[in-house]
């Protein structure tokens, strides 16, 4: 079957036309994967908005709830996983802290060190959108079959894993 063509190769055959002595093959996947990006943060948006929660407020209670019942993770271990400075950490956790979300835990050795643990209303609404997170996630790449979103997920993984 043949694949429809998009904008990205009508701009690309423009360049080519153009100045044919670059190479585009770069920008042919650089220009989609940043299209699909807005796309799917638009989606995501959408998905959040039953919720009243802003997408990175749920990175910050999904990262608490994949932790499982361990006690929570201080706020260094949160910034580590979302890839975060401490200070925007300490805003996120202060808003979700406010909304009765999360709470701090002091721990029992180091009065210096807190815990970040997910309140019961917490853990009820991620539990409760982390279904509809997966099956957008699907949809939205209804135009690939299982095997082709593995593949895709490979060579993703191969671009992010040497990012700096």
């Amino acid at each position: 079957m043949q694949e429809r063509e998009d904008n990205v190769d009508r701009m690309l055959a423009q360049w080519g036309k153009e100045r044919p002595d670059i190479d585009t093959s770069g920008m042919a996947v650089v220009l989609r994967v940043l299209r699909v990006a807005s796309h799917l943060s638009e989606r995501l948006k959408a998905v959040m908005a039953p919720s009243g929660l802003a997408p990175f407020e749920y990175d910050v209670l999904s990262a608490l709830r994949r932790a499982g019942q361990q006690g929570g993770l201080t706020p260094t271990e949160l910034c580590e996983a979302a890839q975060l400075t401490s200070g925007a950490m300490t805003h996120r956790i202060n808003r979700l802290e406010t909304r009765g979300l999360v709470r701090r835990v002091a721990s029992g050795s180091d009065r210096r060190s807190v815990t970040v643990t997910l309140t019961p209303n917490g853990q009820t609404l991620v539990d409760g959108i982390v279904g509809a997170r997966m099956s957008d996630a699907i949809d939205s790449l209804s135009a690939l079959n299982k095997k082709d979103r593995a593949d895709l997920a490979r060579l993703l993984r191969k671009i992010n894993a040497n990012l700096p």
